[in-house]
This record gives C-alpha cells, sequence and structure tokens, in this order.
C-alpha cells in the first residue's frame, strides 16, 4: 500500500510480469441471487445436469501448473465464484494438501472472496491457521445491503453477512470488505463509508456496478446481460440495466468518501480505490488491471478447467484452453499474442488520449468501453464522468501525500495540513 502504514500487495514483484489467476472452483454456483450479480447467469453456457465442481483431477493439474507457469517468486492463489465456501472445507484441505510440495520453491499465498453467510467458527479457525486473506461482500448498513444482496427466497442477507464478518474479526482472520456500488447505494456515500469504518473494517474497495441489458447475441446464448462492448460486431448498443450507477453520481460517491476519509482516516483505513489513485500519481504502475495500461495477464479458470482470458470475458469467444491440455503461460502468450492486452491502450479514443487523468484511469475496463465522446468516437468508458471528475478532485491531495512521502514522512500528515492554516495546492505537472 501508498499511504505507509497499509498491506504489501503480493503482486508488486519488481520488474518480473506475473500472472495473475482467479479460480471459481464451483463456477457460477451460489447460494444467493444478488440482483446486479453478472456471473449466476454463466449456468447457460455449460452443459444440462453439470454439478459446477472442481474435480480432485482439476484441482492438482491446477495447482501444479499455476506453480510452475508463474515466472514470479510469489504464487498468489485467489478462489472466487460463485460461492467458493459451498465446497466445504475439505475442498480447501486438499488445496492446501496439493500447494505443500510446491513450498520450498515459491511462496504461495491464498485468497477466498465469499458473501459470508456460510463462515462458521469450524471456517474460521480454518482460514486463520492457513493464512487465508478473506474478501467478504458487504454493501453497506441493512438497508442498503439487502437491496440488492438477497438469496433464493428474496430475503436480505444483511444479517448473516454480519456474523460471518464477526466471526473472521473474532478468530482474526486477515480479511477486507468489498462492497459494491449500485444505483441506488451512490447517493448514500457517507452512510456506507461510516458503516464499513465503524464496524472495524480496515480494508475497503469499492466496485462500480456497471452492466448492458441484453442484446441480440446474448439472448441467443440464454444470457439476460451483455457480454464486452467489444462483442458487438454491428452498433453497440448502450442501454444499462436498472441497478447499473450513474456516471456521475459515482463520481460524486467517492469524492464524499474521500472528503470523509482524508480528514480523519490516513493511515487507519485503507480505500483501495484511493491507494490506486496515489500509486498512479506517484508513477507506480497500477496494481490492477482496471487502471493499468495494458491488461491480458489477468485470467480466469472455471471450475471443469476451461481458462478463459479474463473474469468479465468468460464467453466462448475468449476462451483459451483447458487446464488438463495446456500450460497458462502458454495460454497468456496466445491471449497477449491475439491483441488482448494491449488493446485496451491501442484501442483508446482521442478524448481519451488527451485527458489530463489519462494516467490514472487508462481508459478502465474495455468491458465497460460502450459510450461515445462528445466528437462521437466510440470505445469510451461508461464510467468517464465520474472517474475524471473524481480523479481531478483529488489531485492537490495526491501531490500533499506524494510529497509527505517523498520525504520519508507518513501520508497521514495530510490530515493536520487539511486542518491547520496550511493550504496545500496542486502542483501542475
Amino acid at each position: 500500500m501508498t499511504t505507509g502504514q497499509g498491506k504489501k500487495n503480493s503482486r508488486d514483484q519488481g520488474t518480473v510480469q506475473g500472472i495473475h489467476v482467479v479460480a471459481k472452483p464451483t463456477g457460477p454456483l451460489c447460494n444467493l441471487n444478488c440482483e446486479y450479480c453478472f456471473y449466476l447467469e454463466k449456468k447457460a453456457l455449460f452443459r444440462t445436469g453439470e454439478n459446477f465442481r472442481m474435480s480432485d483431477k482439476v484441482l492438482s493439474a491446477f495447482i501444479t501448473n499455476y506453480v510452475k507457469s508463474q515466472p514470479t517468486p510469489v504464487v498468489e492463489f485467489v478462489w472466487q465464484g460463485g460461492e467458493p465456501t459451498l465446497l466445504g472445507i475439505d475442498f480447501f484441505k486438499r488445496v492446501i494438501e496439493l500447494q505443500r510440495p510446491f513450498a520450498r520453491q515459491k511462496t504461495i499465498t491464498n485468497s477466498l472472496q465469499t458473501n459470508g453467510t456460510l463462515l462458521t467458527d469450524e471456517w474460521c479457525d480454518f482460514l486463520k491457521k492457513q493464512n487465508f486473506m478473506v474478501g467478504i461482500s458487504l454493501d453497506g448498513p441493512k438497508e442498503i445491503h439487502d437491496r440488492y444482496r438477497r438469496d433464493r427466497q428474496g430475503k436480505g442477507t444483511f444479517d448473516l453477512v454480519m456474523r460471518g464478518l464477526r466471526l473472521l474479526q473474532k478468530h482474526k482472520v486477515e480479511h477486507n470488505v468489498l462492497a459494491c456500488v449500485a444505483r441506488d447505494t451512490a447517493i448514500r456515500a457517507l452512510d456506507v463509508y461510516r458503516f464499513l469504518r465503524d464496524q472495524g473494517v480496515e480494508f475497503i474497495q469499492f466496485t462500480p456496478i456497471v452492466e448492458r441489458v441484453p442484446d441480440a447475441r446474448s439472448g441467443r446464448l440464454g444470457l439476460r446481460l451483455a457480454g464486452p462492448a467489444s462483442l458487438d460486431k454491428e452498433k453497440v448498443q448502450k442501454d444499462v440495466t436498472p441497478w447499473t450507477v450513474i456516471p456521475e453520481e459515482y463520481g460524486d460517491f467517492l469524492i464524499a468518501v474521500y472528503e470523509e476519509w482524508v480528514r480523519h482516516d490516513v493511515g487507519k483505513v485503507f480505500v483501495m480505490n484511493f491507494e490506486w489513485a496515489l500509486n498512479a500519481w506517484i508513477g507506480n504502475p497500477s496494481p490492477v488491471c482496471i487502471h493499468a495500461g495494458q491488461c491480458g495477464r489477468s485470467i480466469v479458470i472455471e471450475h471443469n478447467g476451461d481458462v478463459y482470458a479474463c473474469d468479465h470475458c468468460v464467453y466462448p469467444e475468449f476462451k483459451l484452453g483447458n487446464i488438463t491440455t495446456g500450460r497458462l503461460s502458454d495460454m497468456v502468450g496466445a491471449s497477449l499474442a491475439s491483441g488482448f492486452g494491449i488493446t485496451k491502450e491501442t484501442a483508446l479514443p482521442r478524448w481519451c488520449r488527451e485527458c489530463e487523468v489519462l494516467a490514472a484511469c487508462r481508459g478502465g475496463c474495455p468491458k465497460h468501453r460502450f459510450a461515445t465522446t462528445y466528437h462521437d468516437e466510440p470505445g469510451l468508458h461508461y464510467l468517464c464522468g465520474g472517474y475524471k471528475k473524481f480523479f481531478l478532485h483529488i489531485r492537490r491531495y495526491c501531490h500533499a501525500m506524494a510529497q509527505l512521502l517523498e520525504n520519508g514522512l507518513p501520508a497521514s500528515y495530510v490530515m493536520d495540513a487539511i486542518k491547520g492554516p496550511l493550504v496545500i495546492k496542486c502542483k501542475e505537472r
């Protein structure tokens, strides 16, 4: 982390470019039915009767292949879904068993992204002993969280998630919170942030919800949402779902949270979105693909071993192969050679290339580049207005924190500067 007291990002491993794999051991299977989820519908892409459970053969091949293909000294396993805890603790005990022979070759870490509703004392005891980092999905206080995150009976899940969070805290499991920002959430910025902070959450990531309504192609596949804009062979369909956040309101959401954070919580609460922005201001490469110059090295493996170019690109056109018959390094190489990664940069419209916040934004995720510029150029990110508003607003703070860090001082000193008579102005670059 760049504000001086956070956890070091395990993907920051020098100049060697590694690969990052998100594993979906249950595929899209989940015990919840969140309204805005883009992954549940992927069941339609698999054969009828699929059990959505990663077999021991696929699991063993994945672990061996990933360790041998990773050029960096750290191999970061990320277990996601769907809901991975549906597999039970024994599955993850097997994960540890299969990873153990490689412990002398590489540093191996494990992260688990969960909705938290199935966590127990037994689960948390295991996660603590095996040093798992756990990401838990929690959108804010009860009325906000339950607006979109409900179970299959339509009941809100807030109470179950809070029980899971308390268990993680009780067992001192390293954890963070992933909070989704949908349309109705964006207007409650301080309610969301203050609630999470007051629950003792130290690490927060805000994820904007952006999805398009189905087009002809997604309809043919049996999907309820449109895929990446690059798959639209004709005119790009721009209509979004009712829960998609409004661009300017997402910018206002981040600004409201930032103004609270920069006055009270720097060095105590770590908001990943703010860490990424400061990282870009300092001039470091982005640790996340969304705001990186190029993408293509973060891939996803499904429960059946199929490998895809991106978590947002689990569609037939982006399949790279299967873990049981190919090497991950070769699949990533093939994806990059096809132009998947570099087009994130080369396809930027002129509006983006000349933008004063390009270094921080980098055009956002290609999946959501379905808007057009004022010059009617295609390929503009849907959230452009919100991103620009936010990045412009925080420049003076980022400049001040960068100066503090350059002088060996904690970034948290910026809070004293804001409260005191000193006025910090942005130095133009």
